[in-house]
């Protein structure tokens, strides 16, 4: 099977993964490697130049465009995990994927203001004093937007730093890592049944042309039927041909990384995704990979290279059980909606109720289509929450983060 598809706007781009795949021995590539040039490549992928456009007017939003809530209530979970371990002298954040850096702006900013106004002995302040913050990025462009975003804090002594995952100390970090929208944009390799058998979906490119052709041959790794195998998945059974969907390999081992890196607390994923029995249903038969751009929606991943953003959603199963094979202990997984209004949403919701001031209507309008669209279950409220932990006592354990409590 092949499928071509046209290509555009990134000359440069465009002949840098043609040159890829005229070097591989076969002249293909994985479409994870196609996916991992499209977006990261260091000088003209999507995420690597200042091409990159997140918020209301870009390609997409998150979370934190939003409003400051959502990095806020974060807040309020970390001082809730630093608590819980018995207030360490010493408790570093590790955001991955920090994007503009708009939750490092939100968490740091809430933070600081809160030991400004509060005692220097309450916990805002001795949390403020023990707390490190580490952003982990490997796209040049947002780490340029970070440092003009977070300048402020760049000032204050060992508060916030940028380091690459690989030179955090092995197994140094005591506090929590944590990431927002970062592994639905890992590369994934994309497979098919094909007479009952598993193909991987390669890339090649038309001879003397700058359009690609898709190729399905027998996998590049045998890691594809073990992932599967793994996850409990019989494509030979109840799929028809046909059926195509993805596989994070690159997941499991950025899981496998994190969890050498942490010494003791947590790991905070948040993520739009599924469970595999729900990822890889039978009626599910195009996979959920998602390209963005403008704030539209579509299925090839082959236009617009360098401009638009590749997605495809998270297995949260296969975190869970890497993380277990890791040493990482389940705490708990719940949706973003649930979350956030444990964590105090629904008490802001509710706080933000000034209409006998008319000049201030429209701010209070705003401001609650902005909390309201954080909970919608339509939504970024349908947004999974997976915490895991690892070196926590078995009172650490027992004690119910804030966030998972039944608001």
């Amino acid at each position: 099977m092949t499928r071509q598809a046209s290509v555009s706007f990134n000359p440069i781009l465009i002949q840098r993964i043609v040159d890829r795949i005229n070097a591989a021995p076969q002249q293909w590539i994985t479409f994870a490697e196609f996916m991992e040039l499209a977006l990261y490549e260091p000088e003209q992928g999507y995420y690597a130049t200042n091409q990159v456009q997140i918020g209301v007017a870009g390609d997409f939003f998150t979370s934190p465009h939003l409003c400051p809530d959502f990095g806020e209530l974060l807040a309020e979970q970390f001082l809730d995990m630093w608590t819980i371990m018995g207030q360490p002298e010493s408790f570093t954040l590790v955001e991955m994927g920090a994007g503009q850096g708009l939750v490092a702006a939100d968490v740091l900013k809430y933070l600081a203001t809160q030991k400004h106004h509060a005692d220097p002995s309450s916990l805002y302040s001795v949390f403020w004093s023990a707390l490190e913050y580490i952003i982990v990025e490997k796209a040049e462009g947002l780490i340029a937007e970070q440092k003009r975003l977070l300048r402020p804090f760049q000032f204050v002594p060992n508060k916030l730093r940028w380091m690459s995952l690989e030179q955090l100390p092995e197994i140094g970090i005591v506090g929590c890592f944590f990431s927002n929208e970062l592994v639905d944009a890992l590369p994934i390799h994309q497979f098919v049944v094909q007479d009952g058998d598993l193909k991987e979906v390669f890339v090649t490119a038309d001879a003397g042309s700058q359009s690609f052709n898709e190729v399905l041959a027998p996998p590049s790794t045998n890691r594809l039927a073990e992932y599967l195998a793994w996850q409990d998945i019989d494509i030979g059974t109840g799929y028809v041909d046909g059926y195509r969907s993805e596989i994070n390999l690159a997941a499991l081992d950025w899981l496998a990384t994190v969890s050498q890196k942490l010494a003791r607390g947590y790991l905070l994923t948040i993520d739009y995704g599924y469970l595999a029995s729900q990822y890889y249903s039978p009626q599910r038969q195009q996979g959920t990979l998602q390209c963005f751009r403008q704030h539209g929606t579509h299925q090839d991943p082959y236009i617009y290279l360098g401009q638009q953003d590749i997605t495809a959603h998270v297995n949260f199963t296969a975190l869970e059980k890497q993380g277990l094979t890791q040493g990482l202990s389940q705490i708990g997984y719940t949706q973003q909606g649930l979350f956030l209004m444990a964590l105090g949403l629904g008490d802001r919701l509710i706080a933000n109720n000034n209409t006998s001031d008319i000049t201030q209507l429209n701010e209070v309008i705003r401001r609650r289509e902005a909390l309201q669209s954080l909970i919608n279950p339509l939504g970024l409220g349908s947004f999974q929450v997976l915490i895991q932990g690892k070196g926590l006592s078995e009172g650490e354990q027992s004690q119910t983060l804030k966030g998972l409590k039944i608001p």
